[in-house]
């Protein structure tokens, strides 16, 4: 372990930042603190993380390890206790001098912290704690924070953390328990889902209490989310997509983010991928994320034993849309909302603006058009008034072929694939 002694604050910062690239953190905040006058800062619901708000806002955060050493060895992990990396570790007050700068510059509107595991859970997690009390009681940071709760810690300490932060998560690392018990077997799926059992019971408790004193402390306003590292492990898109419905449903996650695995160790024990990164993978992984939560599917509509993986040609609501022609097409005019969010080209809020529209009038495919349905995918599966909008056979390869020849079924920056993190460092900052 390469300990660096004596560094400055913006050689830590430059180690840190780098160290935290691969934990995935672009989401919006979920929280809706405003500025009150006293404190600094505000968060207003949406958006953290270089992710673009609901009114169109690209927000950013501080996203930084407190600690890059570790005392686990997880074989995936550039980070590990094995692994020849300079190492760094922040204390309380500089994460706090470094959050507070970069916000009075306009340079962020939030704190993502995470941390390498330093002497043990309990002290890390207590080291965390601290940053937050201290960003919130004596600087007054009124902003955005995500933090990490660390496995293993003691529950009092992650509620205490709780009571400070937005948003709270805890990277499930892999899929299945052994994949965990492969390459990182110094932790355990007990230690992971404890104190995500422990975050949702707490945020419900707190909603409840809420709802009776309105002033309470707020507990994890934001909910909490998790990470899956995809490829590292043997598992198929429907084990993957499983775990993703059980932790929605289970634990009333906000997000589940997924991570294509990057060899960053060499290690013997990881696979060789050839490609490089599944990012077409985790990009499909994510399409079907967001049908489970907003278009009202499950998994097991989209995928079976049977067949296990997403089609790498097509979106996977294309994809099920074409094993489900009977279906189709349907009437713009007349189909329940449910089944609008089935017709490949519309999304759930086309489909709020359809109903709303043809209240008062018969949409026509200009209608649609302005309301935003992408015709190019949704025109072969709908009808206005009864017509199609051009002379079309309801023929699976018919349909596939055309959609197939629309390239953003794979996005322009999966084609030429590459892996960068933006650098507080690429305009020459300085404190």
């Amino acid at each position: 372990m390469n300990i660096q002694q004596n560094l400055s604050l913006m050689e830590k910062l430059a180690i840190l930042t780098d160290a935290a690239k691969y934990d995935v953190a672009c989401t919006s905040s979920g929280a809706d603190r405003r500025g009150d006058g006293r404190h600094m800062g505000n968060c207003l619901a949406p958006g953290v993380c270089h992710a673009f708000a609901a009114d169109g806002r690209c927000i950013s955060l501080l996203k930084i390890l407190f600690t890059n050493e570790c005392i686990f060895n997880c074989a995936y992990c550039q980070n590990n206790c094995n692994s020849d990396v300079p190492r760094a570790s922040f204390t309380p007050d500089e994460i706090c001098t470094l959050t507070m700068e970069f916000y009075r510059r306009n340079y962020i509107e939030g704190l993502f912290l995470s941390s390498g595991i330093l002497i043990s859970p309990n002290y890390t997690m207590d080291l965390i704690y601290q940053t937050l009390y201290r960003l919130r009681t004596v600087h007054h940071f009124n902003g955005y924070i995500h933090v990490k709760a660390i496995p293993g810690a003691d529950p009092a300490l992650i509620e205490k953390a709780g009571f400070l932060a937005d948003r709270m998560s805890i990277n499930l690392e892999l899929p299945t328990a052994n994949g965990l018990k492969q390459l990182a077997p110094c932790k355990s799926r007990r230690t992971i889902l404890s104190p995500m059992r422990q975050i949702q019971n707490g945020i419900t408790e707190n909603q409840n209490e809420l709802m009776v004193y309105r002033k309470a402390p707020k507990f994890v306003p934001a909910g909490q989310s998790t990470q899956m590292i995809i490829g590292a492990t043997p598992e198929n898109d429907y084990q993957i997509m499983r775990v993703s419905e059980a932790l929605y449903e289970k634990f009333h996650l906000k997000r589940v983010f997924y991570s294509a695995f990057i060899n960053v160790n060499g290690d013997s024990s990881l696979p060789v991928l050839p490609g490089g990164p599944p990012l077409l993978r985790e990009h499909r992984l994510y399409q079907a994320d967001w049908l489970l939560r907003y278009y009202r599917f499950h998994v097991d509509e989209l995928l079976s034993e049977d067949r296990p993986n997403f089609n790498i040609y097509l979106d996977p609501k294309c994809d099920w849309a074409l094993r489900h022609l009977d279906t189709f097409p349907v009437e713009i005019n007349r189909a329940s909302y449910q089944t609008l969010l089935r017709v490949p080209g519309i999304g759930y809020k086309s489909a709020q603006r359809i109903v709303a529209a043809r209240r008062d009038t018969a949409l026509t495919y200009d209608d649609l058009k302005k309301i935003g349905v992408v015709l190019k995918r949704a025109l072969y599966f709908i009808t206005c008034s009864g017509r199609m909008m051009y002379r079309t056979k309801l023929d699976e390869d018919y349909i596939c072929s055309h959609l197939m020849a629309d390239h953003t079924q794979v996005p322009k920056e999966l084609r030429n694939t590459g892996y960068q993190q933006l650098s507080l460092f690429d305009t020459g900052l300085a404190l």
